[in-house]
């Protein structure tokens, strides 16, 4: 997107304590503005609309709606719902309530009571209505409430896992959302505009935003204020840095939009922001091939047939079968540059099959496969130390220690069980032993941060003093201080929901209050986070181009000097499918990049995605006859 972020946040700096013009109470836009079309602002958008709006304004700086839902699978919780009630599954609102707080609690973590039990208390209604609305027309896989092992387990099974119907959507609840706001004529969703500047009126009222658009800049006004739903900083490496001693090297796993300029944009009016050191991370993340920031889940799960894990030290520094995840979790943020090796033999690696246990592994880690640009492997332990760039002595030492306590059965280091007691973490006993050993680099992984702006249980935005600020509400990730150190299993898609309706509700059916001295919070963040670089990387297609509806075919020179073809379909300006129409590779090597880079291209709406190993120039023919398509659309 061309926008010229750098210059107007120099501009906003330079500006008095009043950091935003004083508008003349005129005609307005819309009855309310929301910033961002993840699944708060969605939420926010239909209820806003259902509370009395006439119009409601989407703004969405990327080019489709959705955030942080286009990359997960979206697993959601509530407690008392239809599915528990049709399933016999007794729960109560204040078993969820308990349930949330004792996970957050963790590790010096501080749940904010008060707002997760009013989200609780509304997660069922919300949930339901989803429900009816259209979740239950979703994929479903055996029962609908289950215990999910991704997250500290509820004491009951109130975890909900359904698959979109739709194939363009990686989140059922996304699709329930988009289906809602795309029949609501009172709903507005401008896309490919980003807001850069909240705006106050000489009440002290914040009734506006400044945005950047393609054709430049537009400011857009309301009667009933702004909901701000922009996500958290997740993408944002020297953001986290400054919360997290290795928080710059944490890999973003979530939407690429999610740089914390919503909060930032929020302080410049005064709003106190907590929990920002709040940033939990998973042990298992994937650095991705072309872009060294980001990365994706792709645990090989080794240890659980003998491996061990290690940092750049060559040290093991966790129980590897440890079953409380968070754990883990946070002895791998507290490793050198946040990095872990995975260390395992051929025999590890048999064991783990042979006990069905290696589903990640053989998805991802294998030669040309999506991960082999992390696999490591040597005929000694001396020669897999000096490919990974560890202390040889000291990873050997490390294996020796190990091995002998296997041949004790007891791990005096860590506490690890080596007597197969623990069948689901311990599915075989080895040594580190073999002709071959393996390393598979991980790093720590973020998907979303639990820091942001201040709100009261209306999720009106407060001041650093806890002064409401008459007008900005906020829901989703952009607000801090509600879940603790970690989210509980199905919050992070249910909490914008919910939050998002409460701020639509509030703010349709209640009178602003005036007043407020707009001015910069005191703990302002540096503007330095948030400055852009100006020259872009070379792309195949800027993607900031309007695209027109339609269906597009083109052709480029593949491995074997003959043409690969496309179909891309382009729906509501975005890119709907691809397809291969035809190719002349070699059939073999061409399977895979076929199989899986159109997918990849629709999901992350650009032709510029990582290339297969093995097949990087089919892969990357594919991707430049994409190129080609969006060229005719944009013309």
């Amino acid at each position: 997107m061309k926008r010229i972020i750098a210059t107007l946040l120099s501009l906003m700096m330079a500006l008095s304590m009043i950091v935003v013009p004083a508008v003349a109470e005129t005609e307005a836009d819309a009855d309310i503005i929301i910033v961002g079309a993840g699944g708060a602002g969605l939420s926010a958008a239909i209820h806003a609309a259902e509370a009395g709006a006439n119009k409601v304004i989407v703004l969405e700086k990327t080019a489709k709606t959705g955030g942080a839902l286009n990359f997960t699978s979206g697993s959601m919780s509530a407690a008392g719902t239809i599915i528990q009630k049709e399933e016999g599954i007794e729960d109560s609102v204040e078993l969820y309530i308990a349930d949330i707080i004792n996970n957050g609690n963790d590790f010096g973590g501080k749940p904010n009571k008060e707002l997760i039990t009013v989200y609780a208390e509304n997660a069922t209604e919300v949930f339901d209505w989803l429900y009816v609305n259209g979740l239950k027309d979703a994929t479903w896989r055996g029962a609908k409430a289950v215990f999910a092992p991704e997250h500290a387990l509820y004491s009951v099974a109130r975890t909900y896992k359904p698959s979109p119907s739709d194939p363009n959507y990686k989140s059922a609840a996304h699709q329930v959302l988009d289906a809602m706001v795309n029949a609501d004529e009172r709903i507005e969703v401008i896309t490919m505009t980003e807001a850069i500047e909240l705006v106050a009126n000489d009440k002290g009222q914040i009734i506006g935003v400044k945005a950047m658009g393609p054709d430049g800049e537009v400011t857009y006004t309301s009667t009933h204020g702004v909901i701000v739903c922009t996500g958290g900083y997740s993408s944002n490496s020297a953001l986290m840095g400054a919360y997290a001693p290795e928080g710059e090297y944490y890999l973003a796993g979530g939407a690429p939009g999610a740089d914390g300029y919503g909060i930032y944009m929020m302080q410049l009016v005064g709003a106190g922001i907590t929990g920002m050191d709040c940033i939990p991370t998973f042990p298992m993340g994937m650095i991705s091939r072309t872009d060294s920031t980001k990365g994706q889940i792709a645990s090989t799960y080794t240890w659980k047939a003998g491996a061990i894990t290690i940092n750049k030290n060559g040290e093991r520094f966790c129980n590897e079968t440890e079953d409380v995840v968070s754990i883990r979790e946070v002895a791998l943020e507290k490793q050198p540059e946040a990095v872990l090796y995975d260390i395992y033999t051929d025999k590890i690696l048999a064991d783990l099959n042979a006990a069905g246990g290696a589903v990640f592994m053989n998805y991802y880690f294998y030669e040309g496969g999506a991960g082999d640009h992390v696999m490591y492997k040597a005929d000694s332990i001396e020669g897999l130390a000096e490919l990974i760039g560890v202390p040889a002595e000291t990873l050997a030492q490390t294996i020796a220690t190990y091995n002998a306590a296997v041949d004790a059965g007891v791990d005096t280091e860590f506490g690890r069980k080596l007597d197969g007691t623990d069948g689901n973490y311990n599915l075989a006993i080895n040594k580190i032993e073999g002709e071959m050993y393996y390393a598979i680099r991980l790093h720590a992984l973020c998907v979303m941060t639990l820091g942001g702006v201040t709100c009261n249980e209306n999720m009106q935005v407060l001041d650093e003093t806890n002064n409401v600020i008459p007008g900005l509400y906020a829901a989703g990730e952009c607000v801090g201080g509600i879940w603790g150190k970690f989210v509980s299993g199905g919050t992070g898609v249910m909490g914008p929901i919910v939050f998002g309706k409460i701020a639509a509700q509030h703010a349709m059916t209640n009178e602003m209050g005036e007043g407020y001295r707009v001015h910069k919070a005191l703990d302002l963040l540096d503007a330095s986070f948030f400055t852009k670089e100006t020259v872009a990387a070379e792309v195949r297609f800027d993607m900031t181009r309007a695209l027109t509806d339609g269906e597009y075919t083109a052709s480029a020179v593949g491995h074997n000097g003959g043409d690969l073809t496309v179909k891309v379909v382009i729906a509501g300006g975005v890119i709907a499918s691809v397809e291969v129409l035809s190719h002349t590779e070699t059939a073999s090597i061409a399977a895979a990049p076929i199989a899986s880079v159109p997918a990849a291209i629709v999901a992350n709406n650009t032709p510029d995605v990582d290339a297969i190993a093995g097949a990087t120039v089919t892969s990357n023919t594919i991707m430049d006859a994409v190129a080609l398509c969006l060229e005719q659309a944009a013309q």
